[in-house]
């Protein structure tokens, strides 16, 4: 009973070991919110500049899958080339390594647990206070961290792991196979940490082990290599389903790692007697060092840290060539071409946390505003076309442009309802709310768009002919058409709308109303008056008046936006 009982607290501190790491992450993705992605954007001008954004953020959310889903949706967008997130991957993998620095302090000799139990107590005062919520999401997530790793560490000792028969004679029969043991744990750290889908607690796993003097250190290590692959594969099968580019970088992620496994093998006793040396340990190959717990943890957490870091220094001279190789491995098929109908930004699946989820559906709403405004190009040169040839081809493009919109307002919409389903503060629901509403004025932008061609088309069938000054009206309510949508295309691009901007806006919408509304009334005039006949006069006014709903819809869009801006 006795023994069951600290098997089941072993499986328990491990799972409030990674529940508090992914408490802890989101709580302080959500108070960094678009800092993130704006430094990613913004700090990989070259590829050191990557990995040096790639290892701080990653060290700063403790999780290197946000900074891997983030980096590989701004390849998919055109925003960062391939390799530079490459070189943010490979930052990634450094700044995860300040999680076993985390967990050298969380395992050590002192008592942790009058301060996790102040955390906790500080924790629950924010987050009821609502006000610094994500702070104290932070702050629980670091104390149930904390806490997991000292339960795994009394529970471990009380176990008296280095007395159990089979447990000893189970890794002395594994550890004595020379460079056969270490390729055996380097597979079951990987199998393990794609089990268990995370490294961080693999780690302690391993660290509970070679603390406790059951596992020979250099076994311990094998293990932090395995644990490096296993985190690979897991990115390699979630990408089978996305992009080309995403999967790109997710083999790059791969070969970096298995590369590094590959060198350090052949030179890796000497490598681990090394950082022994460093910390003043005898290094015995495939013997239990008889040493401090909390100097044997720090020895992993050095290890990791100086093998990704000269892993990465070896590889940052050659990121163009595992970029080609990459592509030479995953080529683009022919039905794998990127197409206008791809999203670019949220094809990869939900971000890390909701709050990153909603500012990659803004980017992508963006997208969505840049494809109706390149449709109303279209149906400019499609009013202005006069070879019938070239009429159908415009059209029919403007045809796959509004099956376009209408997958796009679908997935968009979709996402943000699962966004929705996550953990949100009131004002990101009203935020999604808000993002709602202008996917719906975006897709009703690209319906008028659709229905301008219709009527374009209608009158060129027809063989109806405008007058010089009806001609003159449309090109004029295209123009004030195209400016308001060049404005709403650009607040997409802010996500927000100035006051000075709403101002010019709504001017520009009155100003496209009182146009439609003379020109109504004079068409009524110009029939009666015989100018042209009542066919003619009325495909002219679908037109205009269809012009003038699409720029209901673009204010529309603007308010929106202009109210999000306010509700801040």
């Amino acid at each position: 009973m006795q023994l069951t009982l600290q098997i089941i607290t072993l499986i328990g501190s491990v799972a409030m070991l990674m529940y508090g790491l992914k408490v802890m992450s989101e709580g302080l993705q959500k108070m960094a919110g678009t800092k993130l992605s704006n430094v990613l954007g913004t700090m990989t001008t070259n590829r050191f500049m990557g990995v040096l954004t790639g290892a701080g953020i990653t060290a700063a959310v403790q999780s290197s899958t946000a900074t891997t889903v983030m980096t590989v949706s701004f390849v998919s967008a055109g925003i960062l080339t391939l390799g530079q997130a490459i070189s943010v991957i490979m930052g990634a993998n450094i700044g995860t390594t300040f999680t076993a620095w985390i967990m050298v302090l969380g395992g050590g000799t002192f008592d942790l647990r009058l301060l996790v139990y102040t955390l906790i107590l500080i924790a629950v005062v924010l987050i009821f206070s609502k006000k610094s919520a994500n702070l104290g999401d932070f702050l629980m997530g670091l104390a149930l961290l904390l806490l997991g790793l000292t339960t795994l560490k009394i529970n471990a000792t009380e176990m008296h792991l280095d007395q159990m028969e089979p447990v000893k004679d189970f890794f002395l029969a594994t550890s004595s196979w020379g460079y056969g043991s270490y390729l055996l744990y380097l597979l079951i750290g990987g199998i393990m940490t794609f089990a268990v889908q995370s490294s961080a607690a693999i780690m302690a796993i391993t660290m509970t082990l070679c603390s406790t003097h059951v596992l020979p250190i250099d076994m311990g290590i094998a293990l932090v290599l395995g644990e490096n692959i296993g985190t690979t594969i897991t990115s390699n099968i979630v990408a089978l389903s996305a992009s080309v580019q995403a999967r790109r970088a997710a083999l790059a992620h791969l070969l970096f790692n298995l590369f590094g496994v590959v060198w350090v093998l052949c030179v890796f006793r000497w490598f681990v007697g090394g950082i022994c040396d460093l910390w003043g340990v005898e290094f015995t190959p495939g013997v239990p060092s008889e040493v401090s717990p909390d100097r044997l943890n720090a020895i992993l957490a050095t290890f990791h840290t100086t093998f990704n870091v000269t892993n990465t220094l070896i590889l940052i001279w050659f990121v163009p060539y595992i970029e080609k190789l990459v592509t030479f491995m995953i080529p683009t098929k022919p039905e794998e071409k990127e197409t206008d109908s791809q999203l670019k930004f949220i094809s990869g699946g939900l971000m890390s946390t909701s709050e990153l989820s909603i500012l990659q559906a803004w980017k992508e709403m963006s997208v969505f505003a840049v494809r109706t405004q390149r449709m109303l190009g279209m149906v400019h040169d499609l009013y202005r076309e006069q070879d019938s040839t070239k009429f159908e081809e415009v059209f029919a493009r403007i045809d796959k442009y509004e099956q376009i919109c209408d997958n796009m307002e679908y997935e968009i919409a979709q996402y943000l309802n699962e966004v929705a389903d996550g953990r949100l503060s009131d004002q990101s629901k009203h935020e999604v709310h808000k993002m709602l509403r202008i996917v719906s004025e975006l897709e009703s932008v690209g319906d008028a768009n659709y229905n301008l061609s219709r009527y374009i088309k209608h009158k060129h069938d027809a063989h109806i002919v405008y007058t010089d000054y009806q001609d003159k009206n449309i090109e004029l309510m295209l123009y004030l058409v195209t400016g308001a949508e060049t404005k709403m295309v650009e607040a997409l691009d802010h996500m927000q709308v100035t006051d000075e901007q709403f101002v010019e806006m709504t001017e520009m919408e009155n100003e496209i109303n009182n146009f439609r509304n003379d020109l109504k009334t004079q068409n009524m005039q110009h029939i009666t008056d015989k100018e042209y006949d009542y066919s003619t006069g009325v495909n002219y006014m679908d037109i205009i008046l269809e012009m003038e709903k699409m720029g209901d819809y673009i204010i529309n869009v603007e308010e929106a936006l202009y109210e999000h801006k306010h509700d801040k």
